[in-house]
């Protein structure tokens, strides 16, 4: 029983220290380990796992749309990076660069990709020729490099795993509507596959991605009430089309400009999967993404026939991901360890359920015992995983609604960020000026101007000039 105990004391609580938590989740639940080169993460199998079926669920949801998969190089010619200003602007102080091939210096230096707009503006600039070429729907799933300060596994570390989709399109409208669409299928992946709820919105001019026209987010909120931007969607207009000369004859054979679109999700999500559902157990996997979905723990497994009956009940179970624990550990540590690694049903089965043909599940994320007849084990665990991800996002969204918090006066909008974390939904006057007067002085920052708009009153929290949106604010990872 020490040892048992001894593995959930290995996880600071949530509430002592977040961070820390986060740490231990991570590290415990053998998600990742640290590398030799700093900043950069082990993504281990289990972590690794979570993010295949990301993406695999993500990647069958995009095809559906016509997005189809590529691969370009990971370098970047210093001269093609500079094309378009205010896009290298937002990244230099980010970016990593190769000077040397072998012993000889490069006579140009090559930026490993912080992101691959100039790479794809080069390619569709020889790729696009009539109207006949368009649209482009390509999407890559790769790796890229971003010298942070400062890391912290999933959230923000120096290579990160990512899909990024770039697009090109014939009208200012098609690529307008590419944006919004690929928004929301964000959003709708996240809430129906990691069961995490997000505001859908738009940036500031201010927090836009470098080079856009404007950039739209999805932004969640983890359990410790600071926001989690999960997912961007960005419209470039032409202004890169313009910068990299892709053009295209259209139908009466005049040359038009191209519109363009960006977007992508990364490895981040895995971290808002964690501070979002977790507990002080460990991690709280929805079904659709845990790796291992069912765990078999066989009760007094030394006697007679109860092993042979543990992996019957795998074989019953094989629509689903199930793993049966045949290790020499006590029952206990057992429970202890597949809570910590967030499997979602546990499986219980011991010599008296076996003379009574029954098993017992154990749901991760309410602890709930239910006792089932082994005749109807495949149904009822289906169901149960159906029941666990939907309750899952309805808890989650609970928490959200419960943490999001409306400010109409100044005084009053500083309280509510210092003394309850959260979002706070606030009227803005639209000026930079009070967006980083606000972050120098609550620490908090726009986070979107939300699709669904609401006029909580006619002046901006801040100035007290008329107000033209509603923001929510809120301090981020």
């Amino acid at each position: 029983m020490a040892k048992e105990k001894k593995l959930v004391e290995a996880i600071t609580s949530m509430d002592v220290d977040f961070a820390q938590w986060y740490t231990d989740v991570v590290k415990k639940a053998e998600l990742i380990d640290y590398s030799s080169v700093k900043g950069c993460m082990v993504i281990k199998p289990t972590g690794y796992s979570i993010w295949e079926n990301i993406q695999k669920e993500l990647d069958s949801r995009l095809k559906k749309e016509g997005v189809e998969n590529v691969y370009m190089p990971m370098f970047i010619p210093e001269s093609l990076l500079e094309k378009e200003k205010d896009h290298v602007e937002g990244f230099a102080p980010e970016v990593a660069w190769v000077t040397h091939g072998g012993l000889e210096p490069l006579q140009e230096r090559l930026c490993i990709r912080p992101t691959s707009e100039t790479l794809f503006c080069d390619f569709y600039a020889k790729e696009i020729q009539s109207y006949r070429d368009l649209p482009k729907n390509y999407n890559q799933w790769c790796s890229v490099v971003r010298w942070e300060k400062t890391t912290r596994p999933f959230l923000r570390s120096r290579e990160f795993l990512w899909q990024e989709g770039h697009t090109a399109h014939a009208t200012a409208e098609e690529a307008s509507d590419r944006t919004r669409m690929i928004l929301n299928l964000y959003a709708d992946f996240c809430e129906e596959v990691l069961a995490m709820p997000v505001v859908r919105g738009q940036k500031t001019e201010k927090e836009k991605f470098a080079g856009a026209e404007a950039t739209y987010t999805i932004e969640a909120l983890m359990h410790d009430g600071k926001a989690l931007q999960s997912g961007t969607s960005h419209n470039f207009g032409d202004g890169f089309a313009k910068a990299f000369e892709i053009q295209y004859s259209d139908k009466e054979n005049k040359l038009q400009y191209v519109h363009q679109t960006s977007w992508g999700i990364s490895t981040r999500l895995i971290g808002g999967i964690i501070m979002v559902h977790g507990d002080d157990n460990g991690l709280v996997l929805p079904p659709k993404i845990a790796p291992v979905q069912v765990i078999i723990v066989p009760i007094q497994q030394k006697k007679e026939g109860v092993l042979e009956k543990a992996f019957e009940l795998k074989e019953i179970l094989s629509n689903y991901s199930v793993k049966v624990d045949d290790t020499d550990k006590s029952p206990g540590w057992k429970f202890s360890e597949s809570e910590m690694r967030g499997i979602p049903v546990r499986v219980e089965i011991g010599p008296r359920d076996i003379l009574e043909n029954q098993a017992i599940l154990v749901r991760r994320d309410t602890h709930e015992k239910i006792v089932v007849s082994l005749d109807e084990l495949d149904e009822k665990v289906g169901a149960l995983l159906l029941t666990i991800q939907k309750d899952m996002l309805e808890r989650a969204r609970t928490h959200r609604d419960a943490h999001t918090y409306e400010a109409v006066e100044w005084n009053e909008f500083v309280k509510t960020v210092e003394e309850k974390p959260g979002f706070v939904k606030a009227m803005w006057c639209g000026s930079q000026e009070c967006e980083d007067k606000i972050k120098e002085l609550t620490g908090a920052t726009s986070r979107c101007m939300p699709l669904e708009q609401e006029t909580l009153s006619d002046h901006c929290i801040c100035c007290g000039k008329p107000a033209k949106k509603m923001v929510y604010w809120g301090r981020a990872y």
